[in-house]
This record gives structure tokens, C-alpha cells and sequence, in this order.
């Protein structure tokens, strides 16, 4: 097996499944244990001790994550939401529970005050074995309103140069349509080639070419890995990402535009590089990037050098509307409370979704979920299981 950084394959569940759903739904994963109350929610709390500094906060995580997480319970100021979020989710030991999937906590870096939306925050940086992240406690008053992780923002480890069995060259991917290009990179293994290769085509959303989510960089780690391998693997920054301004006045834009054009643009591209064989080239699909994989072999037919094989990584035969009502629902069951702001949003994204049950009276600048309705007649049309059968 191929090496591979251990955090790229860390799944805090809700927030990476939504990572690419609407706006107002990202924020409520990214605040999934966080209770986002009126200040006014504070009051009446009558807890003994309080997060005052970020030692405080420093303090509370170095007991929440022994043995002696719940001898935290009952003993700090929160409001009445978190405290019953808490309760709710096994105590203090519940959510120290929670945290297991990052792996063993380490060591623990200097923690300091911040804010976020008028509320202060104290951060503190823990190096889990699996994903090291900071913890976040957003303050009312002097109260504990909420408890999430955000990206780390200690010192990474570093890798020595010399376990590197592999380059990295910078090599754009030109958008003749656009009348630019997409910054790429292109790893290559040690020796002289020529070498089988692999595109990268990313999930939903605006990736770069690394995939990045907070500091998780699965794109980057498979190329090293592969690369190590003997593979060579290019990877870009998508369309979306480098033009987004552009795109978003485009009505109609399809995943053709988006996924099925640019990774046809890399397969040619990577044929002419002088150490790439260009009878052994992959295409990768990710997500989003593996439903279009059936498409993207149908228009590397026609294109002067096609694959010679495809990977489909967590793909989706099933409609994108379908899926995302499935996502939602299961985000919010994992809930402790659903508000009614909350279920207004879940039902506002619901409605729009039915629209696409009359596609016929959509007009072209309607916009459904994020997307402009000519993205979704696209995939309405698009028949996935029929098309990859056509794969040979």
C-alpha cells in the first residue's frame, strides 16, 4: 500500500459530508456542537467557575481530555442551551468521546483569546495523532455558550526533504473558454520514466488542488503517495475556485463546464510530458468528480488521447437533489435541538429542491440550491448508470 498522511482519511462525519452544500448550511456544521444562542440565554446560569483567560481554557481541555472528563460536569458557567447540548450528549466524558476519532490528544500548545461574531473565543491547539485541530469555547458573558474544533493553528510537523521519493513541477492547465488557465502541479516519481499517470477531478464546490479542508489535504496526500509509488499524479485548481467571480454570472453553467471539460484538457496535457507514459493515463473522480466520470469518458472519445482506465472514489449514482435532502436530514438529526430558524432553513433548501420536479418552468436565471437551473436540467438529462456502462 501507498504511504499516506493519516489525517487525510479522518472523517469528522457532519462537517466534511456538507463541506460543499449551500452557505447557511456549512455554518451549521461547522457549529455542530456549538449552541448558537441569544446572549440573553446566559443569564440565570449559576455555575461555580467561569473561563476567564485562555490558561483557563487551557486548563479545561488538559482535564476534559483524561481521565477525568467528568469531573468537569456541574462546575463551569454555561448558558442553559450548551448546558443541556452537554447533558444531552453523555456529560463532559460524552464529548470527550466524541473527540476520539481525531485519535490520542497530544500535546497541547499555548492557547489564546480570539473572537468570533462579537462573542469571544479561546483557542487551544491539540495535536491529536490522527488530525490535530483547535479547540474552540465561544464565551457570553462569562459562560460557555459553545465547544467546536476549528482548523490547527500550532506548528505542523515537517517532513525531512529526504523521504520525499518524488518532484513536484508547476504545470497550468489552460481554459481556452475562460481565456486563462488553472494552476496545477505534477508529481513525479524518482527515475526516468516514462510513468503511468493519474487526474485528479474534484468533489463539489470550490476546491483547490489539494482539496483542502481545514488543514485535511487528501488531493496533495494521494499524490505524494502514488508518487512514492512509481505513479505520477496531476492535480489542479478547479474552475470554479480561479474563476469563481466569473462563473457565478453564468447561468449556464453544467457539469460539463465545471468537471468533464477541464479533466479531458488534462488528460491531453499530461500526454505531452516528456516522463509520462501516455497509454497508461487514469482518470480519478472524487465525489461530485466521480458521477462525471461516466461523462468524461464519453468526451475523451473524441479527444486525441483518451484514458486508459478510471477510479471512482465515494461517487454518486443517485441525483445530486436526492442526496442532498438525505445529507440535510441526517445533519440534523444529530442535533440536539432544532430551532425553528433551523428548520426554516431545512425547509427553504426543500422547497427550491422541489422545484426541480417542473423543471419545464424554470427559468434560466432561477437559482436552486447554489446552482443556476441549467446546472441541474444538465444532470436531469444526464443518464450516469447508462453511460457507464459504455466503459470498457
Amino acid at each position: 500500500m501507498f504511504r499516506m498522511n493519516k489525517r487525510s482519511h479522518v472523517r469528522t462525519p457532519a462537517l466534511l459530508l456538507f463541506r460543499r452544500l449551500p452557505a447557511p448550511f456549512c455554518a451549521i456544521c461547522l457549529f455542530l456542537l456549538l449552541c448558537l444562542v441569544p446572549a440573553s440565554a446566559a443569564k440565570g446560569a449559576m455555575m461555580q467557575k467561569t473561563l476567564a483567560t485562555p490558561e483557563d481554557a487551557a486548563e479545561f481541555t488538559e482535564i476534559m481530555l483524561s481521565d477525568k472528563a467528568a469531573s468537569l460536569n456541574g462546575i463551569y458557567r454555561m448558558t442553559k442551551e450548551m448546558e443541556a447540548a452537554v447533558t444531552s450528549g453523555g456529560g463532559m466524558q460524552g464529548l470527550a468521546k466524541s473527540l476520539a476519532s481525531l485519535g490520542t490528544p497530544g500535546e497541547i500548545g499555548p492557547a489564546y483569546a480570539s473572537e468570533l461574531a462579537g462573542n469571544p473565543v479561546f483557542r487551544v491547539p491539540v495535536r491529536f495523532s490522527e488530525m490535530p485541530v483547535d479547540l474552540m469555547f465561544v464565551m457570553q458573558g462569562d459562560a460557555i455558550a459553545g465547544i467546536s474544533t476549528m482548523p490547527y493553528s500550532g506548528e505542523e510537523e515537517t517532513e525531512e526533504a529526504a523521504e520525499k521519493a518524488f518532484e513536484e513541477v508547476d504545470l497550468a492547465l489552460p481554459v481556452p473558454s475562460l481565456q486563462g488557465e488553472l494552476p496545477g502541479t505534477l508529481t513525479i516519481p524518482e527515475g526516468e520514466g516514462p510513468f503511468p499517470a493519474v487526474v485528479l477531478i474534484h468533489g463539489s464546490g470550490p476546491n483547490d488542488r489539494d482539496e483542502t479542508l481545514m488543514n485535511l489535504k487528501p488531493f496533495r496526500d494521494l499524490a505524494e503517495g502514488l508518487a512514492a509509488q512509481g505513479v505520477a499524479v496531476y492535480r489542479f485548481d478547479k474552475r470554479t475556485y480561479v474563476y469563481s467571480a466569473e462563473i457565478a454570472k453564468d447561468y449556464r453553467f453544467t457539469l460539463a463546464d465545471e468537471s468533464v471539460e477541464d479533466a479531458v484538457a488534462a488528460v491531453q496535457l499530461l500526454a505531452e510530458q516528456e516522463k509520462i507514459d501516455p497509454d497508461r493515463i487514469y482518470v480519478l473522480g472524487h465525489s461530485l468528480g466521480g458521477t462525471a466520470i461516466p461523462a468524461i469518458d464519453q468526451a475523451l472519445r473524441e479527444a486525441p488521447r483518451q484514458a486508459c482506465g478510471y477510479i471512482l472514489m465515494a461517487a454518486a449514482a443517485r441525483p445530486l437533489d436526492e442526496l442532498m435532502r438525505e445529507q440535510y436530514n441526517y445533519l440534523y438529526s444529530l442535533l440536539p435541538e432544532i430551532t425553528e430558524d433551523l428548520e426554516a432553513q431545512r425547509q427553504e433548501l426543500f422547497s427550491q429542491l422541489d422545484r426541480l420536479q417542473d423543471p419545464d418552468a424554470l427559468a434560466e436565471d432561477d437559482l436552486i440550491a447554489g446552482a443556476y437551473a441549467p446546472y441541474w436540467k444538465w444532470l436531469q438529462a444526464y443518464d450516469i448508470l447508462g453511460t457507464a456502462q459504455k466503459i470498457t
